[in-house]
C-alpha cells in the first residue's frame, strides 16, 4: 500500500507528462521550459526538478509513453484482420485517425526529430519501432507473406511517411495509396 505523499507524487508525475505530451506539440520540442511545463500541469518548478532532473526528461519520458502507447495497439489492429491484404487495411484505417497536424501526429513528428539529437530518446523510439517490426512481421511470417520482416518494416517506415506527409497534404489519404501499399501482400482468396 502507497503512502499518501507517494500518491499525490505519482499524480504530480502524471500531470507533468500530460501537460509535456500537449506542450511539445504545440509549441515544439525546443521550446517548452521548465518554467512552461509547471505553469501548464499547476506546481512550481522547483516541484519539476524534484520529479525529474532536467526537462528533456520529462519530454522524452511522455514522447516515449505516447510511442509505446501507438505500438501496443498493434495487436488490436492485427486482430481485426484475417490475411495479410486485411491487415494492410486495418493499419491505413488506424493511421486515418491521425492528419499528420494532429497533436498525437506532431507530438511524434517533434519526437523523431529531437531523437536525431537525444542518444537516449533515440535508443527508446528506436526500441519502440524495432518491437513493432517484430510484433508485424511476425503476424505476417504467420499469415505466409514472403520476407516478413523486410515487408514489416517497409510497412511501418510507409505509414510514418504517409503521416507525415498527409500533415503537407491533406489530400493523400486515396484509395490508390492504399492498393499500392496492399500489393506488398498476398491478396485475399
Amino acid at each position: 500500500m502507497s503512502s499518501p505523499a507517494a500518491a499525490r507524487g505519482q499524480e504530480v508525475r502524471v500531470r507533468l507528462l500530460a501537460a509535456a505530451a500537449e506542450l511539445i506539440p504545440e509549441r515544439g520540442w525546443s521550446a517548452v521550459s521548465t518554467r512552461v511545463l509547471a505553469e501548464r500541469a499547476g506546481v512550481s518548478s522547483s516541484v519539476v526538478h524534484y520529479h525529474y532532473p532536467s526537462i528533456q526528461s520529462v519530454l522524452r519520458e511522455a514522447a516515449l509513453g505516447l510511442v509505446t502507447r501507438l505500438v501496443g495497439e498493434l495487436d488490436a489492429v492485427l486482430a481485426r484482420a484475417d490475411t495479410a491484404a486485411g491487415a494492410v487495411r486495418e493499419l491505413l484505417a488506424a493511421i486515418r485517425a491521425y492528419s499528420g497536424t494532429d497533436p498525437a501526429s506532431l507530438l511524434a513528428i517533434e519526437t523523431y526529430l529531437a531523437a536525431s539529437r537525444d542518444e537516449q530518446l533515440h535508443a527508446g523510439i528506436a526500441e519502440a519501432l524495432a518491437e513493432f517490426r517484430t510484433r508485424l512481421g511476425r503476424w505476417l511470417g504467420e499469415h505466409t507473406v514472403p520476407a516478413p520482416e523486410p515487408t514489416a518494416a517497409v510497412l511501418a517506415a510507409a505509414l510514418d511517411g504517409l503521416v507525415l506527409h498527409r500533415g503537407l497534404d491533406p489530400n493523400l489519404d486515396s484509395t490508390a495509396i492504399d492498393e499500392v501499399l496492399a500489393r506488398l501482400v498476398p491478396q485475399d482468396d
